[in-house]
C-alpha cells in the first residue's frame, strides 16, 4: 500500500481501523515532500516537526478511541491563513517575515477535528492571479505536462501550491481561497476537485485580506467526497466574521451519494463563448449527456449580464484590494524599507514589498474609487453586480444547478499568455460570475484533452445549496471514472 495514493476518505478509514498510524501516514507526506517539492515549488514553509507531533497526538487520541472528522489526516495549508506561530507570506515580500500570533478560524476548525498540518504553500501574491507566476517565492509548477513536451506549465492561481501539492500527492488536501475562480481554475489545471462555498458558509477571519466581498474560503481535494469532508470541518458560524452565516452545516459527504434523477440542470448560452476550444465544448456536452443517463433533466438558461461579470470584478476587486492592502505600510507588521521620513518610509516600503501585479492592481482600484470617477465606474460596477445575482436567483426558480466548463482551456505553459494582462484575466472568465453573485461552485476533473492534460466541468448551485452541487458532482466523477496521474508526484 503507497500511503500518499490514498483518498482522504481511505485515509481516514485505515487509521480508524488501525492500518497504520497518523505518524507512519504524514512521515510518508513528508517523505514525498523532500522528494517532489524541489521541482514543483509548491511549499513555501515546511512544518515537519509540528506536524509529527500533530500526527503522534492523533494516534493517542485514536487509541482512546477518538475519532473526530480529520484525525491524524496530513492537510497543506494556503499561505493566506493565518497560522499560530507559523510564518504566514500571502506570497509576498512585503509579509516574508510576519509570524502571526493567532490562527485563522477556518485552520483552528481543522485543528479541532485533528488534522495535521503539513507546511504552507505557495500562492499568487495577495492572491492576485490566475498562473501561480506571481509569487514572491518563484512560480508554482503543474505536475502535470503535455504529451511530447517538457515545458513547465502553470497550475492555475491564486492557489496553485495547495492545487499541485495535492495533485502530486504531497497531501490528503488543502486550504484554499477563491476571489474569482482561484479554486475552481487551478482544480481544472492540475486533474482534482475544488468546491468554492457560498459567500459566507467559511469564516474570512485571519484569511488575509484580498477583496472582501468577494473572498471565499474552501478546500481543494482528490476527489468530490474528500472535499465534502473538508468542507464540513471548514464551515461554521463565526461571530469574529460579520458576514458568517448562522447555520447548521449539513452532512455534505452524504450529499455526494444522493444521485440526481429528477433534477433539473441548466445550461447557461452565454457560456459558450466565441473561440471556445472544440474539446472545452465537447466535455461539456459529455458532462450533460453523464446527467441526463443518470436521470437529470438538462434546461437551457440564460444568465444575461455573464457578459459584463469579468469587466464588473476587474473595478470590484481592485477597487477592495487598494483598500486592504493599504494596511501594509511598514509600520505595523510585516518588512519595512526605511526613508527619510514618513512618507518615504511608506512609499519605499510599498515599492520594494509589492510585486508588479498587486501594484497594478491597487493602481486601478485606487483610480476607480478616486473623485470624479467612484460613480462612473465603482458604483455602476456594483449595479451591475447586482444584476447579475438577480440573474442566478431568477435562473435558480427553474432549475436545480448549473453546469459549464470550468476554464476555457487546459493548463497553458509558464510565460504563455503572460504578456498581456487581459488575456491573463480571461482565464476566469467562466468563474467570476460565482463570486460576484456569492453561490457555490465545484469544478470535477472530468477527461483529458488532446494533449493529455485534465479538463473541470463546473456545477454551481443555489446559495448555501451545496449538498445539491456535491450530488451532481459526485455523479459526475461516477461516470467520468477519472483516473489519469501526473507525470510529477510522490512515487511517480
Amino acid at each position: 500500500m503507497i500511503l500518499t495514493d490514498l483518498t482522504l476518505a481511505q485515509a481516514r478509514a485505515g487509521l480508524r481501523d488501525r492500518q497504520f498510524s497518523a505518524v507512519e501516514l504524514t512521515d510518508a507526506f513528508l517523505a514525498a515532500i523532500a522528494e517532489v517539492n524541489p521541482r514543483l515549488n509548491a511549499f513555501i514553509t515546511v512544518t515537519g516537526e509540528a506536524a509529527r507531533a500533530q500526527a503522534a497526538a492523533a494516534d493517542a487520541a485514536l487509541a482512546a478511541g477518538d475519532t473526530r472528522a480529520l484525525t491524524g489526516i496530513p492537510l497543506a495549508i494556503k499561505d493566506l491563513f493565518c497560522t499560530k506561530g507559523v510564518r504566514t507570506t500571502a506570497g509576498s515580500k512585503i509579509l516574508a517575515p510576519f509570524v502571526p500570533p493567532y490562527e485563522s478560524t477556518v485552520t483552528a476548525n481543522l485543528l479541532r477535528d485533528g488534522a495535521v498540518f503539513l507546511g504552507k504553500v505557495n500562492m499568487d501574491e495577495f492572491a492576485m492571479g490566475s498562473s501561480n507566476m506571481t509569487s514572491a517565492f518563484g512560480p508554482v509548477t503543474n505536475p502535470w505536462t503535455r504529451a511530447g513536451d517538457n515545458r513547465a506549465l502553470v497550475p492555475g492561481g491564486s492557489s496553485g501550491g495547495s492545487a499541485a501539492a495535492v495533485a502530486a500527492r504531497l497531501a490528503l488536501g488543502a486550504t484554499a481561497t477563491d476571489t474569482g475562480g482561484s479554486i475552481r481554475q487551478p482544480a481544472s489545471f492540475c486533474g482534482i476537485a475544488g468546491i468554492k462555498p457560498t459567500y459566507g458558509r467559511c469564516s474570512r477571519w485571519g484569511v488575509v485580506a484580498f477583496a472582501s466581498s468577494l473572498d471565499h474560503p474552501g478546500p481543494l481535494a482528490r476527489t468530490v467526497e474528500d472535499c465534502a469532508i473538508l468542507l464540513g470541518s471548514m464551515s461554521g458560524f463565526d461571530p469574529k466574521d460579520s458576514t458568517s452565516a448562522n447555520l447548521k452545516v449539513p452532512d455534505f459527504a452524504a450529499a455526494c451519494r444522493r444521485g440526481v434523477k429528477g433534477l433539473r440542470i441548466g445550461v447557461p448560452r452565454e457560456y459558450r463563448m466565441d473561440g471556445m476550444a472544440p474539446e472545452i465544448e465537447a466535455i461539456w456536452q459529455q458532462g450533460l449527456a453523464w446527467l441526463r443517463a443518470e436521470g437529470a433533466e438538462i434546461v437551457d438558461v440564460s444568465l444575461p449580464h455573464t457578459k459584463y461579470g469579468l469587466a464588473t470584478y476587474y473595478i470590484v476587486a481592485p477597487a477592495e484590494a487598494s483598500s486592504n492592502l493599504a494596511r501594509y505600510d511598514g509600520v505595523r507588521f510585516g518588512a519595512r524599507t526605511n526613508g527619510a521620513d514618513l512618507i518615504e518610509l511608506y512609499e519605499n516600503t510599498r515599492a520594494e514589498g509589492f510585486g508588479a501585479e498587486v501594484k497594478r492592481r491597487i493602481l486601478i482600484g485606487t483610480y476607480v474609487l478616486s473623485a470624479g470617477y467612484y460613480d462612473a465606474y465603482y458604483l455602476k460596477a456594483q449595479k451591475v453586480r447586482a444584476l447579475i445575482l438577480k440573474d442566478f436567483n431568477d435562473v435558480f426558480q427553474q432549475v436545480d444547478a448549473l453546469l459549464t466548463p470550468t476554464a476555457p482551456s487546459a493548463a497553458f505553459a509558464q510565460g504563455e499568455k503572460m504578456d498581456d494582462p487581459v488575456t491573463m484575466y480571461l482565464n476566469d472568465v467562466f468563474t467570476v460570475p460565482a463570486n460576484m453573485a456569492g453561490v457555490p461552485g465545484l469544478s470535477v476533473p472530468a477527461g483529458l484533452d488532446s494533449q493529455g492534460l485534465p479538463l473541470g466541468l463546473q456545477v454551481l448551485g443555489r446559495s448555501f445549496d451545496e449538498e445539491t452541487v456535491f450530488a451532481v458532482g459526485a455523479a459526475i466523477e461516477r461516470a467520468a471514472g477519472f483516473t489519469a496521474l501526473p507525470g510529477i508526484r510522490a512515487g511517480g
